[in-house]
């Protein structure tokens, strides 16, 4: 890496936490000028342009990143993600998928898999996606919430019941919520 791309690097950085994303893109794009083969950069100018909203070029960017070097985990996620806030949720389906394949622990990707598959009404493929979730995160509340809901809409009320008595032990809100959404009893007892 040249001093030049190398200042451009650090540039695009402080411009990100001052939170001008158009000044970033530039100086990647400078540093891409000196290191054409650099996918890390192509995904950061992809990244610049979804902060800005520009769905469709981040997509364009992430592409081109992955024909560069289709071996990045972070990458295919980032494209599933993107083209799930379009609704397109077979085309991140697939996007996710390969991004859990390339690293089995990225359960963010798990995740996303399992809510495509959700929309796609794929229901046991999304507990599985979502056991793995849970896995990876068994303390964050998100998958095991969508678990919840796709044991019911599996008719698996018992299994259902289960998630929500566990998810009581630690995280009680969203328990209660469930309680209120499924009518099933999470155990929680209110202060007040």
């Amino acid at each position: 890496m040249s001093l030049e791309s190398w200042y451009c690097r650090k540039m695009a950085m402080l411009c990100l936490y001052a939170k001008r994303e158009d000044q970033a893109i530039h100086y990647w794009e400078r540093a891409r000028a000196l290191e054409p083969d650099d996918a890390r950069l192509v995904s950061s100018i992809a990244h610049a342009h979804a902060t800005l909203g520009r769905r469709d070029l981040a997509i364009a960017y992430l592409n081109k990143a992955l024909e560069m070097d289709s071996g990045q985990p972070g990458t295919w996620f980032n494209l599933g993600y993107l083209l799930q806030e379009g609704g397109q949720e077979a085309e991140a389906l697939a996007a996710l998928r390969r991004a859990t394949e390339l690293d089995p622990k990225l359960d963010r990707a798990w995740y996303g898999l399992a809510l495509s598959l959700i929309k796609l009404g794929q229901l046991d493929e999304a507990v599985a996606a979502l056991k793995r979730t849970t896995e990876l995160q068994p303390m964050s509340p998100y998958g095991w919430y969508q678990l919840a809901h796709a044991y019911l809409r599996l008719d698996q009320r018992d299994k259902a019941e289960r998630v929500i008595l566990r998810l009581a032990k630690f995280e009680p809100k969203v328990a209660l919520q469930l309680e209120k959404e499924t009518g099933i009893p999470s155990g929680v007892k209110l202060p007040f």
